[in-house]
């Protein structure tokens, strides 16, 4: 009879995985005993940046990416990375060990107390099984419930004597077990959709993260351009959905409710693909569109559909309905909106690099198709306007806003896109929560670019400071920090710029090079 343990590393391997991250305790060593040399273990050195490592490769890849974790402990260590992953719908089956069946009941160290409940509400399902011949059947199911839509994390709790039990003998069924969950809406609403986009006075197309994760950006520019139509990317998204240089796009919209009101007026007709409606962050008091103004979203989350606070909601698969609308809307017979794509020139002076010039030579020097992962938040508004950002996949966000994000996703995104170079642009408050990343890049030789933005300062927590005016608080200010040392203690080649020469000389280095760098650029806070 096979083991619960061999059973397991089959299913996965029939089913596409063959990488586990993790990092383990006393009660992740059964299930990771005699590893399989057909399977790569990725270490991170704390539980967040494993899952952020996960998440960004599970994005990147477009495949569910599988996470071991260490009980209770590590899975309260993962929380605010699993946020960022619930937010961006990430594929991930996360695991858990769990104490000895025998000792559970009377919670012996290291016993995942109420286990299922621990990660909610940040997973779409969360399950320790029965028995240990059920656990190949749970992680068959854990697979399946984070690859539908919407895709997201889940979570399993395994007792650790289970592995060396016996599996059930009719385990191998799960092996090749595919589930499909693409969903379309029926002809006839379909075609009155595209009728009311034809036939809009003034249409406007708000798009969200789920359309790049979807691959569907190519078919979003054909609905553009036949509707002729300006085109908002959703507030805070994580992801970008639509090539930044095209004359149709318009920007990252506000994350406020009368800001977008007000961008959105003297539109008669909103389409919102792969987004919510809408994700705000500040409080921005107003109404939510404007009298005369019709929204319509489709998303493949029916969460997102339900708490909608404005407009019809349509829950579909956002690659089948972009591409069945570009291809039924009429060709509107109007110009194009003229471009926006022109970015004003600053001056750069003496002293610390400006955030726009920073961006401006990133997006001279780097290749066409480069990955940017972005956590320097107080300049993400800069970097929409001034990066050219024309291909899938082109650019992630933490989704949940929970910093830590973007270094640990820039090495999972670099792992499952070898062939482009990833750089990740982070702010020097925002690194420290996950800058042990850079000992897994470094061990695994993955060649990423990380571009530190040291402004001394938490720049965006110092922009809302303003908004609150709540300006006289302490722990807005973090000097002193050497990021080129830490770098090179975490085994990381270092680099520093503090003007435009030395950035463009660190460049060149760093994109040459085939192993991680670090580029730290001494730059100002950008203007407000």
């Amino acid at each position: 009879m096979a083991s619960v343990h061999s059973t397991t590393y089959e299913l996965l391997r029939q089913q596409g995985i063959d990488t586990v991250f993790g990092n383990p305790g006393s009660n992740e060593l059964p299930f990771l005993k005699d590893f399989p040399q057909d399977f790569r273990y990725v270490l991170a050195l704390q539980e967040a940046v494993v899952v952020g490592i996960a998440d960004g490769y599970a994005q990147a890849s477009r495949k569910p990416a599988f996470i071991n974790l260490h009980s209770a402990a590590g899975t309260g260590n993962a929380m605010g990375a699993l946020s960022n992953a619930w937010n961006s719908h990430s594929p991930l089956i996360v695991t858990a060990g769990q104490q000895t069946r025998a000792m559970i009941g009377v919670e012996a160290l290291l016993t995942n107390v109420d286990a299922t409940n621990l990660p909610r509400p940040l997973v779409k399902w969360s399950y320790e099984p029965a028995s240990a011949a059920e656990v190949p059947h749970a992680v068959s199911r854990a697979i399946h419930m984070a690859s539908m839509a919407p895709r997201g994390p889940v979570y399993l709790s395994v007792p650790y004597d289970d592995w060396d039990k016996e599996a059930d003998p009719q385990s191998h069924h799960l092996f090749h077990r595919n589930v499909s969950s693409a969903v379309r809406v029926n002809d006839e609403e379909l075609e009155r959709l595209a009728s009311a986009l034809s036939s809009a006075s003034n249409p406007v197309i708000v798009l969200g993260p789920d359309v790049d994760a979807a691959n569907a950006n190519a078919d979003c520019v054909t609905l553009a351009e036949r509707l002729k139509a300006p085109v908002w990317v959703a507030p805070s998204a994580p992801r970008c959905p639509f090539p930044t240089r095209h004359p149709c796009f318009r920007g990252l919209l506000p994350a406020g409710i009368a800001a977008v009101s007000q961008l959105l007026e003297g539109h008669d007709l909103v389409l919102v693909l792969g987004a919510p409606v809408f994700r705000y962050h500040q409080y921005d008091p107003g109404q939510y569109l404007m009298p005369g103004t019709r929204l319509v979203s489709v998303t493949c989350d029916p969460l997102e559909a339900a708490r909608a606070p404005m407009g019809d909601a349509i829950v579909a698969d956002i690659g089948v309905m972009a591409s069945a609308l570009a291809a039924r809307v009429r060709d509107r017979n109007h110009p194009l909106p003229a471009s926006i794509a022109e970015t004003e020139t600053v001056e750069q002076g003496e002293g610390a690099l400006r955030p726009e010039t920073v961006f401006d030579t990133l997006n001279e020097m780097a290749p066409a198709d480069a990955i940017y992962l972005n956590e320097s938040t107080s300049t993400t508004a800069l970097m929409w306007q001034r990066l050219n950002m024309r291909n899938p996949g082109s650019y992630y966000f933490c989704a949940a806003g929970g910093l830590g994000f973007a270094m640990p996703a820039a090495v999972g995104v670099q792992l499952a896109e070898p062939g482009r170079q990833v750089i990740a642009v982070i702010g020097d408050g925002s690194a420290n929560y996950s800058i042990s990343a850079l000992w897994t890049a470094a061990q695994y030789n993955i060649p990423a670019i990380f571009v530190i933005m040291n402004n001394g300062t938490y720049g965006a927590l110092r922009w809302f400071a303003g908004v609150l005016e709540a300006e006289n608080v302490p722990g807005l200010d973090v000097p002193g920090i050497d990021f080129c040392s830490l770098a090179k203690g975490y085994g990381v080649h270092a680099l520093k710029a503090g003007t435009v020469q030395e950035l463009q000389g660190a460049l060149t280095e760093a994109l040459a090079s085939k192993e991680p760098v670090l580029i730290e650029v001494s730059t100002t806070s950008p203007a407000k």
